[in-house]
């Protein structure tokens, strides 16, 4: 199966943990399109979506999902979100969509958090993808030298074909943190974020995944932490 074969089987499969009724979070991605993309089908057994990005809310409207502000709405009963990396404990580095903030956001106030990823993102430690860090943009250089004294390799994200740094949708920028290997990933998300000009750490350990939907040759496969 080619690697969009399994992220739409993974998609498909985390329809079920839709709560008929309710207001359902939305992550952003290719795997989370590919979710989106199914919630389209069975749009008539919900009342609509949090999205946890710009893109994502346009491509929820799109298909004629009703998409609510997280201020309009007091509970959210299931999460779906990709990730970038996620361990046999559930602990995920997430923000390879810049968009970590928001899912961070939307995740915390949700019921349960199902995240859906290809066999080749589950992990033993995490670090070989680079760990996003959103700033404020006059904190860049300051944030920059207390990551690199964490023992990464931290850069700034820039724009494509660009050397502007890269911009949020909470207009923060992005420093990606090579070269970590992430023994204890809730104590470096604790550091980081008592970073001062840190926005959030796209480390998603101490509230991690409830359920992952993993993607195999095989088929779906389900872990539960």
């Amino acid at each position: 199966m080619t690697q969009d074969e399994l992220k739409q089987a993974v998609a498909r499969a985390a329809i079920d943990y839709v709560v008929d009724g309710e207001i359902i979070g939305v992550g952003t991605g290719s795997t989370a399109n590919f979710f989106i993309d199914e919630l389209g089908l069975i749009k008539h057994r919900i009342q609509g979506a949090v999205a946890s990005s710009e893109a994502t809310a346009a491509r929820l409207a799109g298909h004629g999902i009703p998409v609510f502000d997280l201020n309009e709405v007091e509970r959210i009963a299931v999460y779906i979100d990709g990730a970038d990396e996620i361990t046999h404990a559930g602990a995920m580095i997430k923000g390879g969509g810049a968009a970590l903030t928001r899912e961070k956001i939307v995740a915390s106030v949700s019921g349960q958090f199902v995240c859906i990823a290809d066999g080749s993102k589950l992990v033993d430690t995490l670090g070989k993808f680079a760990l996003p860090v959103e700033v404020l943009p006059m904190a860049r250089n300051a944030v920059l030298r207390q990551l690199a004294a964490l023992g990464g390799q931290p850069k700034v994200r820039t724009k494509p074909g660009s050397d502007e740094a890269f911009v949020t949708d909470n207009g923060g920028n992005i420093i990606d943190v090579a070269g970590l290997a992430i023994a204890d990933p809730v104590a470096l998300e604790t550091q980081i974020n008592q970073i001062v000009g840190v926005v959030a750490v796209g480390l998603f350990a101490a509230r991690g995944a409830n359920v992952c939907l993993l993607g195999t040759a095989d088929g779906v496969r389900t872990l539960k932490f």
